[in-house]
Parts: C-alpha cells; structure tokens; sequence
C-alpha cells in the first residue's frame, strides 16, 4: 500500500474530525461578542473557518473499500494534533500580531495541556484570548479524537484505531463512540462541579471559570501573569487541590460511580499511587523547603501540598518558583512530573499505570531469575494471571515506552543546552524538558518568549510527542521515508 492509498483510507475520518472540533473552536466567539472585543471576532474566526474547509476538502476523498491500517491511525493521530496547533495559532498573529513560532508554541502547550506560555504580559490579552487558551486545555485535556469521535454517526475499526492510537485505552462501553459519550458527559460533569467548588474561594466568576477549565484539564494557563500566586488566596490553592486530582484519576472510576456499581476508589492501583506520591511529595517538598531553603513551616506545608499535586497530576499551576529551590529539590519534582497522572484521566507523564506494570513485571522477572526454568511463574496483574506470552509483549511495550520517554528527555536537554546557553543550572534545565516532555507546564523561567527560535521549535515537539506518547510521531516521521504493507 503506498502513502496516497494509505492516507485515502483516513482521511474523510480525519476531516470529520476537523468538521466536529471547528463547532466547538467558534466558543470564543461568543465571549468576544459578550465583551464586545470586535476586533477578536474575525481573527479567531480564522479557527473554525479553517478548520471546517480543511476538514470538508479532506472528507471529499474518495475512501479506499478498506478499514485503515494500525500505522496510518497512529500517523493520522500525529498530524490531527499538529495540523490543529498550526491552525490554532492564527488568531495569536492575527489578532495579537504575535510571531507564528510564538503563536505555534502557545497553541501547541494549549492542546497538550501543558501550561508553558510565549505571552509576555497575560493581563493585557483580550478576553477573547485568554478563554480561548482555556477552552484549547480543556478540549485538549479530553483528547481530540476522543472528544470528536462520540459525534461520530457510525463506528468501527477505524474509529477504535484513531482512540487508541491518542494514547486512550479505556473501554467505558461497547462501542468506541458510546464510550467517548459517557466520557463527555463525565467531564462536563466534573467541570461544573470544579466551577461550583472554585467559586467558594470568593474570586469572580470569569477567574473561577478559567480555573475550572484549566485545572480539570490538568493544564496550566492562567488569566493572570503571577497564575495562582496571584491571588495570594490560601482557600483558593486548597480547592484547587482536589479538582487537579480529579483530572488525574481514572474516568473510569467515575463511570463505575455513575452507574452505582461497587467502587472503592483505593483498590484501583493508580489512584492508590498517585495518593502515595501526594504525600510522599508533601513530606520531601517540606523537610527540603525548611532545611534547604530556610523556608517557615506553615509556607513549606502550603507550597509542598499544591506543587506535589500539580507535578503528579501534570498541571501547570504553581506558587513558588522551582527555581529558587535547592537543585535536589528541583529534581524531585521533576520526577513526579515525569512519573504524572493515571492512564484514561486527562493527565499527562508516563502515567502511573506503566509505573505499576514497570515495578511489577521487574519483580516478575526477578522471581525467574531464581527458579529453574521448567518452574511457569504467573504474571498477575490487576488481579488477573496473564499468559506468559501476552505478558512477555506487554511487558516489552511498556518499558520501551518508558525507555523512549527518558531518552527523548536526555537527547532534548543536550540538544538545548547547546543551542540556548544559558545561566540557569542544568538541574533546571532537565526540570524544564521533563515539564514540558510530560505536559506538566510548571516552570523554572528557563521557558521564555526570549529564547531563540530553534529552542522553541524543540519545546514545540517536546509538547507534542510527549502528548501523543511518543509512537505515533515515530510513526509519522517513519511513513514519510518507508512504505508500509
């Protein structure tokens, strides 16, 4: 099959997909109009027009008499996300007469829910803006594929690639486009209470609506330049906490919930580990605050609570600066940032299930190691023994997605440290790739609108595959020098 037969075969799905999201991208509209910001109107027009055209032009390929192939779903899912950010930025440039680079690197840590910003000064953007990189995390945190696919009219294989191939391996339902509706109604759920419970921090409501969006997201945009610190508000940080916890666990937890079926939420294994790093966070974050930076108690205990929180469940929100932290400190964090929330939330990282199936098929391999080899030692795994085979190529998937994570952040920190010298301490520098490799969005300052071009363009695919979870941009870059059979 070469590549035209082989995009052929995706592309209308890939234009309904871009038909679907360019309904949802026309929200800004509505606030430019409530705040009479006439001049925003046409530049973020630019996003749903085009989007509906590209899709429209794509949807009008004649589709090959067969379903799509495993490779061109993951390749499809890589430039649906870019494709989207490259149009996204427009109404940054258009509107702002922000550089495209800049306005590219902005949507782009908009989608993947990362939080790293380009915008110099966030108070002076319009409103218009600002909701509009609100609404970005808040659909992107879903998923595009995910969000679009339950306004899909039919499902299928190709359907069920596309969700697969975002990073998505939850099966709520039957069909893949069942499932994508309980998921939307979920979080249109969980967004109105996180909007419910923000508000009782006493902020107005446009702040409080921004927040929800972003927080449940696990993202990281603010409406004000200090983010959370802003507010100076302790209440606020407090509530906060457990709306970026909800957006780091499972849905499917809430789905079991929702259909009244027994669910404890501490028998799921990556709930009771994301709580286990919370408060291991807590207890280093504080005693390296106290000890290592002459830091009060009460100060240590409030920023160690909401920064634990926000580097393992992947949001950007901070407030206090990591790089005025001890550089052990500063690694630490990195490393629940890189560890991130649950498989099937909205979070990004490795994910706390690949470290629970790291740990237990390392424990799997050990105990092996001292039988004889005619003994068969079970694999068990959420309670189920799995086949040796099936084990053996799970266990091989998972630690070379883990391995392709830690080597993309090492090659980026090298690269980096090469074509943007700078005078921060290499701890930060790590801690800045980690961020933004794991769509964390929580930042030393190394990331900042005066960084020169090529650094930028490196932070952009960071965002990018670590959001995508590394393979399908492999693929991508592999269709467009191999042909696939």
């Amino acid at each position: 099959m070469d590549r035209i037969e082989q995009f052929s075969t995706i592309a209308p799905d890939i234009g309904n997909i871009f038909r679907y999201i360019s309904i949802v991208t026309a929200l800004p509209l509505l606030v430019a109009a409530i705040y009479r910001e006439w001049a925003m109107v046409l530049p973020m027009a630019s996003v749903p027009v085009v989007l509906f055209l590209l899709g429209t032009l794509l949807a009008k390929v004649p589709r090959e008499d067969r379903e799509a192939p495993l490779s061109a779903a993951l390749m499809a899912v890589a430039l649906i996300w870019l494709a989207i950010a490259l149009v996204s930025a427009l109404p940054f440039t258009l509107g702002l007469g922000v550089s495209y680079l800049d306005a590219v690197f902005e949507a782009m840590s908009g989608w993947t829910d990362t939080g790293l910003t380009m915008m110099r000064s966030v108070e002076e953007l319009p409103r218009t803006i600002l909701f509009w990189r609100s609404l970005m995390q808040w659909l992107g945190g879903l998923g595009i594929v995910a969000f679009t696919v339950a306004m899909a009219s039919r499902t299928g294989l190709t359907q069920f690639r596309l969700y697969r191939s975002e990073g998505r391996s939850e099966a709520l339902m039957p069909s893949v486009v069942a499932t994508g509706l309980e998921m939307w109604k979920i979080y249109l759920a969980l967004t109105a209470a996180a909007i419910g419970l923000i508000l009782l921090s006493g902020i107005p409501v446009w702040d409080a609506v921004n927040i929800a969006l972003v927080a449940i997201a696990t993202g990281g945009f603010s409406v004000h330049s200090e983010g959370i610190s802003f507010y100076n508000n302790p209440l606020l940080e407090v509530l906060i906490v457990p709306v970026m916890i909800a957006g780091a666990l499972p849905f499917k937890l809430y789905y079991l919930f929702y259909r009244q079926k027994s669910v404890h939420i501490f028998d799921d294994q990556q709930a009771r580990l994301l709580f286990i790093l919370i408060a291991l966070g807590i207890i280093v974050i504080a005693w390296d605050l106290v000890t290592l930076s002459a830091t009060d108690i009460p100060t240590a205990i409030r920023q160690a609570l909401f920064m634990s929180t926000a580097a393992v469940t992947s949001t950007g929100f901070q407030v206090a600066s990591p790089n005025e932290w001890a550089s052990v400190t500063v690694l630490f964090l990195a490393m629940l940032i890189i560890i991130g929330g649950a498989s099937g939330s909205t979070a990004g990282g490795i994910k706390l299930s690949r470290v629970v199936l790291g740990f237990q098929s390392l424990v799997w391999w050990f105990r092996r190691m001292f039988v004889s080899g005619k003994v068969l030692v079970p694999f068990k795994y959420n309670g189920r023994v799995i086949p040796k085979n099936i084990a053996d190529l799970e266990v091989s998937r998972n630690m070379l997605i883990i391995m392709l994570y830690f080597l993309t952040i090492f090659v980026a920190t090298i690269l980096l440290m090469h074509l943007q010298p700078t005078a921060f301490d290499s701890s930060n520098v790590i801690f800045e790739v980690s961020t933004a490799m794991c769509n964390n969005g929580i930042s030393t300052g190394f990331v900042s609108p005066e960084m020169n071009g090529p650094a930028k363009i490196v932070f952009i695919l960071l965002m990018w595959i670590g959001r995508l979870e590394v393979i399908p941009v492999i693929m991508l870059v592999m269709g467009l020098f191999k042909r696939y059979e």
